[in-house]
């Protein structure tokens, strides 16, 4: 995977704080450290079978979901690109539906699909986020409403459910596809 640490973005696009802020136009999400929902921040294994492939208009993506130990992997052959965007539940969870307009508490990696860079990461950080669904981008709002509380998902969206303008100072040009692994810890 060709990964690139940058700073939080949304500390450049919010002047603190995450890109989660700037999913929700810089609106309230808290970042929290509890023991119950901290993000594992350990690599997987290597020679894990991915739990998605996607062959896309452009090159493809793998995703293999994160486990109690190990944050997930993203591997992408660039550039990806999609014309439409695609969610995978990799791994479903027992816990309530969640709502169009909820509250979640997640655990995200985030990676463009132009270069395969990680441009951010709850579980570099080893937090997770919590952000009103009804305050962020389409595309991560389209990839955990109506999942279930515990499911670990993945979206590769368009830069239509993205970020159509970009978003420079995350290393994110118009047109770029998006490509999110995440965790859904809670919501309400």
């Amino acid at each position: 995977m060709n990964v690139s640490r940058m700073a939080t973005a949304a500390a450049f696009v919010c002047s603190a704080g995450l890109l989660v802020l700037a999913l929700s136009g810089c609106g309230p999400a808290t970042e929290t450290a509890t023991a119950a929902t901290a993000c594992p921040t350990a690599a997987a294994q290597d020679g894990v079978q991915p739990d998605w492939t996607l062959v896309g208009t452009t090159g493809s993506v793998a995703v293999t979901a994160p486990t109690e130990t190990t944050a997930p992997t993203i591997t992408v052959a660039a550039p990806f690109s999609v014309a439409e965007t695609q969610v995978h539940t990799l791994q479903a969870g027992d816990g309530p539906v969640v709502a169009d307009s909820a509250t979640a508490s997640v655990c995200y990696v985030g990676v463009n699909g132009r270069d395969g860079a990680v441009f951010d990461s709850s579980y570099q950080r080893g937090d997770s986020v919590e952000f009103p669904l009804d305050g962020v981008v389409p595309g991560f709002q389209k990839a955990i409403a109506g999942q279930t509380v515990g499911s670990s998902v993945a979206v590769a969206m368009n830069a239509a459910d993205g970020y159509p303008q970009g978003q420079p100072a995350a290393g994110i040009l118009p047109g770029d596809t998006l490509v999110f692994a995440i965790k859904i810890l809670g919501a309400g």
